[in-house]
C-alpha cells in the first residue's frame, strides 16, 4: 500500500534584518558572500541602525568583535548575520549588542545597533549580510519581498 500523503513541513519565515533594502546575494561587493561561499542568502542596505533578529530561535555564537552572530530555528536550521564588510578589523567599536549567546529570540526583537557612519568612514562596507551556511537540497530559500523593508516584513520563507 502507498502513503500518497506526504508529511509537510513547516515552512521558516525570513524577516529583514534591518530597516532597508533588500538585495539578491550574487550583487554582493564581497565575492565571498557573492559566491555563496558561506551558503545563500540575501542582504540588506540599512536604512537605520537597529539590528533585530531576521527568524525565531537561539542565538548560536556572537563574534568577539560583535560584527556577526549565528542562530539556529527548532527546526534545525542555521542562520549567519554578518553587519558590513571587513568590520571584523573595527574590534567591535561601532556595535552595541542587547542580546547575548542562548538567548531565544523572535523576528523582530531587537538585538543590537551598529554605527553605518562609522562603518563608511573606516571606508568598509555597510551591507547586512543573511545567509543560510547549511541548507540541504530538500530546503530553498526564496524572497517574497525585494524592495524596501522593515523589521516586521516577512521577506522570505525556507
Amino acid at each position: 500500500m502507498f502513503n500518497i500523503f506526504k508529511k509537510k513541513e513547516k515552512v521558516t519565515e525570513i524577516y529583514s534584518p534591518v530597516i532597508g533594502s533588500i538585495h539578491n546575494i550574487e550583487t554582493a561587493s564581497d565575492p565571498v558572500f557573492k559566491q555563496k561561499i558561506m551558503g545563500d542568502g540575501f542582504y540588506v542596505l540599512p536604512h537605520a541602525k537597529e539590528i533585530y533578529a531576521p527568524i525565531e530561535g537561539v542565538i548560536d555564537s556572537i563574534f568577539p568583535t560583535k560584527h556577526a552572530f549565528t542562530m539556529k530555528t527548532n527546526s534545525g536550521i542555521s542562520v549567519l548575520v554578518h553587519i558590513g564588510t571587513d568590520t571584523v578589523q573595527l574590534e567591535g567599536i561601532p556595535f552595541e549588542l542587547n542580546a547575548n549567546e542562548g538567548d531565544y529570540v523572535k523576528p523582530g526583537n531587537l538585538l543590537g545597533t551598529a554605527d553605518f557612519e562609522y562603518i563608511k568612514d573606516k571606508g568598509k562596507g555597510i551591507e547586512v549580510y543573511v545567509v543560510f551556511p547549511e541548507l540541504d537540497c530538500s530546503k530553498e530559500l526564496t524572497l517574497i519581498k525585494r524592495d524596501t523593508v522593515s523589521n516586521q516584513d516577512v521577506i522570505g520563507t525556507i
